[in-house]
């Protein structure tokens, strides 16, 4: 194999192992929803420790980026490449923080199907979950227009953020909540907007990786 299939091998293997850390990631974000409703603590417990393993990707990531600048030439197709996978696992990581710290919120709020703000929660639990799994698709096939959708999708999150906050108001307002469930409704939906924040910012490198154009900027 000449050193330059080499390379693209290598290169191959980094992508895949950004691959398996979404899809670590994604797996713990896709249990929160029914360990919640199902009161399963034991699997929200084991949940909090999310990041460790998380933590463990990225070092490993982070370390195959600098042997793959150390030991090549990398050409500027293949340098953004590796410069967006460096950035996506940071992102992809706090994603994983944050499962972590939904989890522990989940652990001492009620599921109550009939609540205005638990269902608000819901709308914008699976709105981010579908928004994170079409960023690490979009990275990992390079797709552009699909990276692009996930920016839309944002929108959609911040308005239901905003709807949660509206949402807490009533029910201070019609005493329908305690001080405890204010607080931690508006933390789960503060957590779930960052992973939005987080699920755009791959989308960005996607489009860096591609194009080499950060916010409108042309960087190699």
């Amino acid at each position: 194999m000449s050193p330059r299939n080499l390379f693209q091998k290598e290169l191959e293997d980094l992508r895949n192992h950004v691959r398996r850390m979404g899809e670590h990631v994604q797996n713990s974000y896709n249990q929160l929803a029914d360990a919640w409703k199902t009161d399963n603590k034991e699997l929200l417990t084991a949940l909090l420790d999310t990041d460790r393993q998380v933590k463990e990707y990225q070092r490993d990531i982070e370390a195959q980026c600098l042997r793959l600048m150390t030991r090549q030439q990398p050409v500027a197709g293949d340098l953004r490449l590796i410069t967006a996978a460096l950035k996506a696992v940071t992102d992809i990581e706090r994603v994983g923080d944050h499962v972590g710290d939904i989890a522990e919120l989940y652990l001492r709020l009620k599921y109550d199907a009939e609540s205005s703000c638990i269902v608000v929660l819901e709308k914008m639990y699976f709105e981010v979950q579908e928004m994170f799994g079409q960023s690490i698709d979009a990275f990992m096939e390079g797709d552009v227009k699909e990276a692009e959708q996930v920016t839309v999708r944002d929108d959609v999150v911040d308005d239901f953020f905003n709807e949660m906050k509206l949402k807490v108001m009533e029910g201070i307002r019609n005493q329908s909540m305690d001080a405890d469930s204010v607080v931690d409704c508006l933390m789960v939906a503060k957590y779930l907007e960052k992973i939005g924040d987080h699920a755009e910012n791959i989308g960005e490198w996607t489009v860096f990786q591609v194009t080499g154009d950060v916010d409108g900027v042309q960087l190699y």
